[in-house]
């Protein structure tokens, strides 16, 4: 029913909340407003009182009905940011799971990641040089889709049926999708307009080589989402500097700690996210320390929160990581030579555990180094130069070159059968002889080590007889201790850590920490040094024995082994840091595989991750030029462009971008710094490199382009497009996206074909 009601002249229309109910001319006048909970006085205020207080009955209506009345300009009003979230979003998910299985073969690193999800499955135990979490991850996508482990990853195999590889994709894909959303996010909380905020999420999207890479079954969308979620809970502590201990203050910094140990967790790049939040914390502590509002007792508790939340927060993800790992990879397996030989015989189907531990003359062993440099080594190729004896080294992986016999003073080759049993023990005096080689350990003091001259060569030497003095192949068992804690002196095989001194020249069998030349196919060196009980690094020289066979010893089945997980943890790292070293530059790859950090900004090579045959399905990584040219080109002259605002200055002319109210120096360079700390590291880094290396610099790039184009845009002349420069930037920048889009989505005929999409001679597409 309508009312109608005439006051001063003004005619209003009310409808009553139903048919029963009216209203008389008074009572619409005598209502209080019941948000403001007032009496209302104007006439204006009496109609809105009334639609406050009597909502209407509506008729029920269909889902179509209230589509067509949802207005799509009020909502975008009410709700802008999150309008272009769901744009964002959209469009990201979008470029990265479009055609995600098109290709149906294993292409690139899918063969080693797939392969390493696929020991979670089977919980057999292996090695890589990148910490674990990126890989559980990987298999838990394997899990969820149903995989049972068997297919091997072979690269360039086609998938089987029953292997749901497209899910295993777009699992990964979901990580390298959330970094446009971050982006949009994180540029807010830099107090970036929401139209420079979407076209650095646009940005983002665009961006070919970090699209394609996060297509496939591989870590580097694990890397590059969380270390977008590492960017954003930073900006939302910069949003919050203001108001510290409140919700949404303990909130970022909480999650920034979470979130670095999760990008540490899945690569060791990831500590440059560290390094980054170290950089801004530290500086922020140095800001409150002359801040004269902040006490020093509340100063202290940001000290207290910052550790908590910056340290040791992301050092419990790292470490819960590492515990999951182990806990998983419950079985014997390819990486089991890496770890200690305590852990080794706990793991299932470990033959250590079922062997003789007691150690005596006559029997065969393997010596393992206490660090994480693998096995005592010798083999028939000789030094080049020195004795030119055989060579002693040490070695990673289990061969039947470790073998050692362990025989007395003035034994020739033993006689197992005869010889009485006699157990080694502190001080014990033995000849080790290579078992399949027939030659004795032995040090000519006379010779150095090839590579390291302050040791004595350590080699194999097949006559004896030659060497003047035989102490120079007699060697002293000293224990250095025991796992179990055993006082006998009695030295046992897994247990026991022990050194090796040579009788002639006092000098203790160690290792360097070095790789030897090719002629020793870049194996570990081995020399005689001083005792290095007081060194840094004494665990070079320090042994136990893994593998023990005596013809007359049993194993004891009541011994047990569990190894402590902190131990374990340590080592692990130690050798994943040696593994990652140990990834030098191939000759034969380094042309058309590898690529120098001067040639990621300038995009002069891309890289064919797949076969490249006519019918092939193929893709070719390469970034969007326009972002990375131009990205680099801001990266390069920020410099220049703070050095001219400080002479500015300096000279008393006033300098906006300094000032805290404009938001442009923190945010500037916290974004100009993550580019550099990325970045700069590979140019001393020992190993090979390649163009994906680039890839979480290239994200705070693209970020901090947008910035400086949104900032410059509001500062250039009022001519006419200047102030659109930024918009003309990501017009190119889509434009180029889908002009190498073929590279990006792959493509199935000849690459002569594209050609004309080859614009430098240095892009191998043939």
């Amino acid at each position: 029913m309508s009312l109608f009601s005439e006051y001063n002249g003004v005619k209003t229309t009310l409808l009553t909340q139903s048919p029963q109910k009216e209203l008389s001319h008074e009572s619409i006048f005598s209502l209080n407003d019941p948000y403001l909970g007032k009496p209302v006085n104007s006439t204006s205020e009496k109609v809105d009182a009334y639609h406050k207080t009597y909502k209407p009955i509506r008729k029920p209506t269909s889902p179509l009905s209230l589509f067509q009345s949802f207005d799509l300009n009020e909502f975008y009003s009410s709700n802008p940011d999150t309008v272009l979230l769901i744009i964002i979003t959209f469009l990201s998910f979008f470029t990265r799971m479009y055609k995600i299985g098109a290709a149906d073969t294993v292409i690139w690193d899918e063969a080693h990641f797939g392969k390493f999800g696929a020991y979670y499955i089977n919980g057999t135990f292996y090695h890589d040089v990148h910490p674990p979490l990126a890989k559980m991850l990987v298999g838990l996508s394997e899990y969820l889709a149903g995989f049972n482990g068997a297919f091997k990853f072979e690269s360039g195999a086609r998938f089987p049926d029953h292997v749901g590889y497209v899910f295993m994709r777009i699992f990964n894909a979901f990580f390298g999708a959330v970094m446009a959303p971050f982006a949009y996010l994180t540029m807010r909380n830099f107090s970036c307009s929401r139209r420079g905020a979407f076209i650095a999420s646009l940005f983002v999207i665009v961006d070919n080589a970090t699209c394609t890479i996060s297509r496939f079954i591989l870590l580097d969308a694990m890397l590059l989402g969380f270390t977008a979620m590492s960017l954003y809970f930073l900006s939302g502590i910069y949003a919050n500097r203001n108001s510290p201990f409140t919700k949404n203050w303990w909130i970022n910094l909480a999650m920034t700690g979470v979130s670095l140990g999760l990008v540490s967790s899945s690569k060791w790049v990831g500590l440059f996210a560290v390094a980054l939040v170290g950089l801004y914390t530290i500086d922020d502590l140095y800001q409150l320390l002359g801040d004269r509002a902040v006490s020093f007792k509340e100063y202290a508790f940001h000290w207290i929160a910052r550790i908590a939340c910056l340290i040791v927060i992301p050092v419990i993800v790292y470490l819960i990581a590492f515990k999951i790992h182990f806990a998983l990879l419950y079985k014997s397996g390819s990486g089991d030579s890496t770890m200690p030989s305590i852990f080794q015989a706990g793991l299932k189907g470990s033959s250590l555990g079922k062997q003789a531990f007691d150690i005596a003359y006559d029997s065969r062993v393997t010596f393992k180094a206490n660090s994480e440099y693998g096995y005592l080594h010798s083999h028939p190729e000789t030094y080049p130069e020195g004795s030119k004896e055989k060579q002693v080294t040490t070695y990673s992986h289990k061969d039947h070159n470790n073998d050692w016999l362990i025989t007395r003073p003035d034994a020739s080759y033993p006689d197992a059968d005869n010889n009485p049993l006699e157990y080694i023990k502190d001080g014990s005096v033995v000849r080790l002889i290579h078992a399949a080689t027939n030659s004795s350990l032995s040090v000519l003091s006379e010779f150095k080590s090839p590579v390291t001259k302050k040791l004595f060569e350590a080699c194999s030497h097949s006559n004896v007889s030659a060497i003047g003095n035989k102490d120079a192949y007699l060697w002293k068992f000293e224990v250095v201790s025991d796992y179990f804690g055993s006082k006998t002196g009695q030295v046992t095989a897994l247990s026991t850590q022990f050194k090796l001194k040579n009788v002639k020249t006092g000098c203790y069998l160690r290792l360097s920490g070095e790789n030897l030349p090719e002629w020793a196919f870049k194996q570990y060196e081995v020399g005689c040094g001083d005792d290095s009980s007081s060194s840094s690094r004494s665990e070079l020289a320090t042994w136990n024995i893994e593998s023990n066979i005596h013809k007359k010893l049993s194993f004891d089945k009541n011994r047990k082994f569990k190894s402590s997980f902190l131990k374990d943890f340590v080592h692990l790292n130690k050798a994943m840091f040696r593994s990652n070293n140990a990834l030098t530059p191939d000759i034969d790859k380094i042309d058309y595989l590898t690529s120098s950090p001067l040639d990621w900004p300038i995009v002069r090579k891309g890289l064919r991750i797949c076969s490249y045959g006519d019918t092939d399905y193929k893709f070719y990584l390469i970034g969007n030029p326009i972002i990375w040219w131009l990205s680099f080109a801001f990266i390069v002259a920020y410099p220049f462009q703070i050095l001219y605002n400080l002479i500015l200055w300096k000279r008393g002319i006033p300098v906006s971008i300094f000032s805290p109210n404009t938001h442009y120096i923190y945010p500037a360079t916290i974004l100009w710094l993550g580019w550099l700390l990325h970045y700069a590291p590979f140019f001393i880094m020992g190993r090979v490199t390649y163009l994906h290396h680039y890839f979480p610099a290239i994200y705070f790039g693209m970020l901090f382009m947008a910035f400086q184009v949104n900032h410059f845009s509001k500062k250039l002349p009022s001519v006419k497009y200047f102030k659109d420069i930024d918009i003309l930037v990501a017009v190119l920048a889509v434009l180029n996206f889908i002009f190498f889009v073929q590279f990006t989505f792959g493509f199935d005929y000849p690459a002569r074909e594209l050609k004309y999409r080859k614009w430098l001679s240095t892009w191998d597409m043939n």
